[in-house]
């Protein structure tokens, strides 16, 4: 769910219950929009993550480990300086809205006590990390708003730290049935819309359970319903939630997480619940895989975009050497034309446009008409021949080159495609970003925000009903790796003559129905994945080898059987 007003003033009491009082340890930046402060309390240490991503906005402890820039952004050099060793006095709200308040004590220059401030506004798109002096001046924030940007509130270095404007409406924390009503009366629609307008700190999902609550409907409307008994329910709500905290992740029936609740949503019973110990525990749960997936598309754009601009390049220069090739299929053409004049020289006659030759390879010496130029003589228009012969000769040899190569670097470039689609981790990322800048296909990082070097990523690991385990490599490392390292009667499989994944079967002698698994696993990470039967070829890893100086990921291979298999459904790994 959005992290919405109400949700967010319970999460600031748990933070503040469990790090108030505690030291801040450690700061760092991994993102331009998120911070992790390791805060040591309670004789633990906890990692506070503050993140101001558009739709993944949010304030929780976490257990997920971060990789740090090697060279730290200015706004965590400048949180570092100032209040590493702090002590954290509080986590409030503000307004009652999503506004997050971190108030840390520390010792400034002079050896005096002074007071800073962490404002986190959760607010979609123009969410913001704000670090505040004692002053109530802006010291920086993780994105500074101009003039340009917002005529409304700027966000800079220097200024006065403002809150945004008021929206008038009542806090959730203080809705009176008797208020809620008076607001409401009047005014025509759903009933949800009506508390999201009038009650501050309310998400479209809140409201919607409230509404459900107050009238055993989410569409109910105000005309249709007992509005005052309806803003009385509401109200109690409210109040009890506080002291009603369930905190859970939902789940569709695929087994997808779709949500994050604090409460119990009687509206949303049908999904299945997965109980959390905490608040903090049931957002970092539901938000990793989430924000990882988001992060990584973002990150993945440049990379789709140079790929699909190299595919295009090398489809054109594809279409224009097959023309070349189709264009050079008239050179026994011009040798015939050629032969036959330089025979029936005396047929010719100079300044004439065309001549009739006998066809001697012909067994029934049929007429030929050869085309003159009317300025050659009959002799240089036998050579004019001979020399276009030779021109389309050239021209088919260095065509076939030619579109060899391309083809060559096109399946190339539509595996890296098909790779970038299995990118589930930075590592994986990061070492098919290097490959294609090593092959010029992208212009080199030199981002002085580089992370420190990730570890190197593993491929995918199945277990096949018979217990074997199944290996797949997910790019053109792991394929190197995992193809290299295999032992040379293990089963080998690739989707044949086409992008896809090497797959390994871990042991000897595996049994048909583990290598029609390993197939199907083949098949789903090919680029043949949505087809119904797709050809998987399979042989010993004996049989597999890389030619010298090949790109990564490409081999030849021998002795192989062919499969027709439909992809694997089932992709849980382990």
């Amino acid at each position: 769910m959005p992290l919405d007003g109400l949700t967010l003033g319970l999460v600031a009491r748990e933070l503040n219950t469990v790090l108030a009082g505690g030291r801040v340890n450690k700061i760092i930046q991994p993102e331009r929009d998120e911070l992790i402060l390791t805060i040591r309390s309670g004789g633990a240490n906890h990692q506070l993550l503050l993140s101001a991503t558009a739709n993944c906005a949010r304030a929780h402890l976490t257990t997920t480990r971060k990789n740090n820039p090697l060279e730290p952004p200015a706004l965590c050099m400048l949180m570092r300086k100032h209040i590493t060793g702090g002590r954290v006095c509080g986590i409030r709200t503000l307004e009652s809205d999503r506004i997050l308040e971190i108030e840390i004590e520390h010792f400034d220059e002079l050896g005096d006590k002074a007071r800073k401030k962490l404002i986190c506004e959760f607010m979609g798109k123009h969410s913001n990390l704000i670090f505040v002096g004692g002053d109530g001046r802006i010291i920086d924030s993780a994105r500074r708003v101009t003039e340009a940007i917002s005529s409304v509130r700027e966000v800079l270095p220097g200024l006065r730290y403002e809150l945004p404007p008021a929206h008038g409406k009542i806090p959730y924390d203080h809705v009176e049935a008797d208020a809620l009503y008076a607001a409401m009366a009047g005014m025509n629609g759903p009933l949800h819309k009506l508390i999201s307008a009038n009650v501050s700190g309310m998400s479209a999902l809140t409201s919607r359970e409230l509404a459900f609550r107050a009238t055993g409907s989410e569409d109910a409307h105000s005309e249709e319903i007992d509005l005052r008994a309806a803003c009385a329910s509401i109200a109690e709500s409210l109040r009890r939630i506080p002291d009603s905290l369930a905190p859970a992740i939902l789940y569709n029936e695929e087994g997808a997480p779709v949500d994050a609740v604090v409460f119990p949503y009687l509206s949303r019973a049908a999904l299945r619940s997965e109980p959390c110990a905490t608040l903090s525990e049931a957002l970092d749960g539901f938000y990793r895989s989430r924000d990882m997936a988001e992060r990584l598309q973002q990150k993945s754009a440049a990379l789709h975009r140079a790929l699909k601009k190299n595919i295009e390049r090398c489809e054109r220069k594809l279409a224009l050497q097959n023309e070349a090739l189709l264009g050079s299929q008239r050179m026994e053409e011009y040798r015939l034309k050629g032969e036959l004049l330089t025979a029936n020289l005396h047929l010719a006659q100079k300044g004439a446009k065309s001549v009739d030759v006998p066809n001697y390879y012909d067994e029934n010496m049929p007429l030929v008409k050869v085309e003159l130029d009317e300025k050659l003589s009959p002799g240089q228009n036998a050579q004019k021949y001979f020399k276009l012969y030779q021109k389309a000769r050239n021209a088919q040899t260095l065509a076939a080159e030619q579109i060899e190569k391309t083809s060559a670097e096109l399946n190339y470039l539509e595996g890296q495609l098909d790779n970038l689609g299995k990118c589930r981790e930075e590592a994986e990322l990061f070492e098919l970003r290097e490959e294609l800048e090593r092959f010029g296909y992208c212009k080199v990082n030199r981002s002085r925000r580089q992370m420190k070097q990730l570890p190197p990523s593993k491929p995918m690991k199945f277990t096949a009903p018979s217990g074997r385990t199944i290996l797949v490599g997910k790019n053109n490392l792991q394929n190197d790796k995992l193809t290299g390292t295999a032992q040379p009667n293990e089963v080998w499989l690739h989707a044949k003559d086409m992008p896809g994944s090497h797959v390994i079967i871990v042991g000897e002698d595996p049994d048909e129905e583990t290598i029609l698994y390993a197939a199907s696993l083949a098949a789903l990470y090919s680029k043949g994945r949505t087809g119904s039967r797709v050809p998987v070829d399979y042989t010993l890893r004996r049989y597999v080898k890389k030619p010298s100086g090949a790109k990564p990921g490409f081999v030849i291979y021998t002795n192989q059987r062919t499969l027709y298999v439909q992809p694997a459904r089932e992709t849980n790994e382990g």
